[in-house]
């Protein structure tokens, strides 16, 4: 952003990204841990009900990739979620939505890490807690090498999870009885309520591409297109996947299981259960991981950027071209959150909330920035009447609202803790955050795309 106090030194992420790369972190994201643990706590609260809110909970997330598709083609940038509230809300909006995701992204390795090292145990017994460390160090290294690289790795691994969730499917649906997906709604339309702050977990990150936006090929061009792709992918994936695992289990088995894809494979797949089960965990989990790390390094990247957080996490390697302090402090994150409780469901709502809090920020800035800034909504390459960008950003706001209260009666406890961190970023910007940050002198400038 041109605008901007230069106390940073210019720093420049390498662009080597394409729309089959959009693709891949958006189904890498999305069809990852959550397919192999949300079907258990979403069947406990809402039983059969949960394939109905399954369907319902696509809705929201349509809403929002909508959003992020016009954002993405109109201000593409790395670091976006922080950045884009932060240039057409306020700073300390941009600010808060970033320092809420330092405690959502901490929760997300430590699920990714602990559901990989649960599945790989049922084959080979690991520690939980250093099997757990060795991956994050794993991760650390691989993505200080390059964004091209990462994203080789990831378009393999997509291709062989998808590859293995269609012959799980395939050969599951001669398993499948009727009776479990009775009553519709299960355990009532209260328990498809609860549900869902769970299940809309399930489709978070299908955005992850925008934020490595100034890393993407003519990314205004193909973000759009890429996230479409990758929307549709991951709804028929989920949708298959989970009418399987309840077709054969039933809900209150499927409710009560550790490792549901496995004890329903058992069923039908025989032999190929544990192999093609654990090559689907490994590489499901593992594009997440990647992907994780990716966008939380830009984020922190972007705060350095503009100056709410030291200017070293702006830094780039100068060889690898990624932000490699940024990469350091997630792992030291990381390792932090080893030592938060392993609930899933308190797991799962300390990462939804602050990533639905952004959802409802970006929406926010979609709304501004047609009303407050139309020469760069002009130049969208994907093409919203202004109308239609307010009609779908108001959805997008009410749905995120919606679900954060939903998800206070299925555990109270990460609303406390997300509180108590909201009111040390407060504390912090007001002593330094504020006075440091360079959004703050850029509000009356037009944003650079």
């Amino acid at each position: 952003m041109s605008s901007k106090a230069t106390a940073v030194p210019a720093s420049t992420l390498t662009q080597g990204l394409t729309m089959v790369d959009v693709i891949s972190f958006g189904v890498g994201s999305a069809v990852g841990v959550s397919i192999f643990s949300i079907m258990a706590p979403a069947a406990q609260l809402a039983g059969s009900g949960m394939l109905l809110a399954l369907a319902v909970a696509a809705v929201p997330m349509v809403i929002f990739a909508v959003v992020y598709a016009f954002m993405g083609s109109t201000v593409p940038r790395s670091g976006a979620s922080f950045d884009w509230p932060a240039q057409f809300i306020h700073p300390f909006v941009g600010f808060m939505v970033a320092w809420l995701r330092v405690i959502g992204n901490t929760g997300a390795l430590t699920v990714l890490t602990l559901v990989l090292v649960s599945y790989v145990g049922r084959v080979y017994p690991l520690p939980q807690k250093p099997a757990m460390f060795a991956l994050l160090v794993i991760f650390t290294f691989a993505n200080l090498v390059g964004v091209k690289v990462a994203a080789g790795v990831e378009r393999v691994l997509v291709v062989v999870k998808l590859t293995a969730f269609a012959i799980f499917a395939f050969v599951g649906m001669s398993s499948v009885s009727s009776v479990n997906f009775h009553p519709v709604v299960g355990h009532g339309l209260g328990g498809v309520f609860m549900s869902l702050p769970l299940l809309v977990s399930l489709y978070m990150g299908i955005e992850g591409a925008t934020e490595v936006g100034e890393e993407i090929k003519n990314g205004p061009a193909v973000i759009a297109r890429g996230l479409a792709v990758a929307v549709g992918i991951t709804i028929v994936v989920y949708l298959l996947v989970s009418s399987v695992a309840l077709g054969v289990l039933g809900a209150p088995a499927l409710g009560a299981s550790d490792a549901p894809l496995f004890d329903a494979g058992k069923h039908f797949l025989g032999a190929w259960n544990t192999p093609l089960m654990l090559i689907a965990a490994v590489a499901s989990i593992s594009t997440s991981i990647n992907a994780v790390f990716l966008t939380f390094t830009r984020f922190l990247f972007a705060m350095g950027r503009d100056g709410v957080l030291p200017g070293a996490f702006a830094r780039v390697h100068p060889t690898w071209g990624t932000p490699h302090v940024a990469v350091f402090a997630v792992f030291a994150l990381g390792v932090a959150g080893l030592a938060l409780p392993s609930g899933l469901v308190f797991l799962f709502l300390a990462i939804s909330i602050p990533t639905t809090l952004k959802y409802v920020s970006n929406c926010w800035s979609a709304w501004r920035l047609v009303n407050h800034h139309p020469a760069l909504h002009a130049r969208a390459k994907f093409a919203l009447s202004a109308r239609a960008v307010k009609l779908w950003s108001g959805a997008g706001i009410v749905c995120g609202l919606g679900i954060i209260v939903a998800g206070i009666e299925a555990d109270w406890r990460p609303y406390g803790i997300l509180g108590a961190w909201f009111a040390i970023g407060c504390v912090y910007w007001l002593v330094r955050g504020q006075r440091m940050s360079r959004s703050m002198q850029a509000l009356s400038a037009t944003p650079a795309p």
